[in-house]
């Protein structure tokens, strides 16, 4: 493990693995950088692989207030680390930060966003604001674990399955990250797509969804795709949201290796 210092003095904690062009990995919701350690070693063969701690998860610090903008300087921070641009694949809501800190101009080559979670209703907007709601009542009331239980509903989850889970030795580790879903949410905005802001990133852009994901999955990666000027867009059969990485790796590893 390294550590950078993002530019409000935020220590952040990165692993480094691999020789190559740099790769910058972007975890989304409840997730630290444990979750693309698998990743990050099938393509250490062909690339540094640069796998970090977004702040207030692991072994990253975290400052308040939090603002999204601080996010972007500790991707920046990382990025400076490398010491070259860099591309940058993003998970979920993390894909959607990735395309918020190249829009705002950090020195990254290529994007790849995996299920990216913008809705395209019109209800999505009134859904995002209740949900910020109830999530900013319960962590303010210290209730993490049903702040936690509430992301899961959200996102679809059954209740039985989140009561299982919530009996499961993971469960601690979840709770320690609850904070944090307000940052994954503030990431989000409204939830639907800021179509000026994709419209602004120019550089080569692979957005990937899963066949199982479902239809927000499918719909997002449309209009997602439709409005960057550089993108495409591939679906990988049989996989979900919770994607194989040894599925994903050799996508990834295609449209980071082509020279433009």
């Amino acid at each position: 493990m390294d550590k950078t210092r993002s530019s409000d003095g935020t220590d952040i904690a990165f692993d480094r693995l691999g020789e190559g062009r740099p790769v910058i990995l972007v975890s989304g919701a409840t997730c630290t950088r444990a979750v693309h350690a698998p990743l990050a070693e099938l393509l250490a063969a062909d690339f540094t692989m640069l796998n970090y701690d977004r702040r207030g998860r692991g072994d990253s610090g975290d400052t308040l207030p939090y603002g999204v903008e601080r996010e972007i300087d500790d991707l920046g921070a990382v990025i400076a680390a490398v010491g070259e641009p860099a591309a940058v694949f993003g998970n979920s809501s993390g894909a959607v930060l990735a395309l918020r800190a190249a829009a705002d101009g950090l020195p990254i080559t290529k994007l790849a966003l995996w299920d990216p979670p913008f809705m395209v209703d019109d209800d999505a907007p009134r859904r995002q604001r209740e949900y910020v709601t109830q999530l900013t009542a319960l962590l303010d009331a210290g209730r993490r674990g049903d702040a936690v239980a509430l992301f899961m509903t959200t996102i679809g989850l059954p209740h039985e399955m989140i009561s299982g889970m919530r009996q499961s030795p993971m469960w601690p580790g979840l709770e320690a990250l609850a904070h944090t879903l307000a940052y994954d949410a503030a990431v989000m905005g409204d939830s639907t797509l800021p179509t000026d802001l994709a419209a602004s990133v120019r550089i080569p852009a692979l957005i990937l969804t899963g066949s199982d994901s479902g239809a927000w999955a499918a719909n997002a990666a449309q209009a997602l795709t439709s409005a960057l000027p550089t993108a495409q867009h591939r679906t990988l059969d049989g996989q979900n949201h919770a994607v194989a990485w040894d599925a994903l790796a050799p996508e990834l590893k295609e449209h980071f290796s082509r020279s433009a």
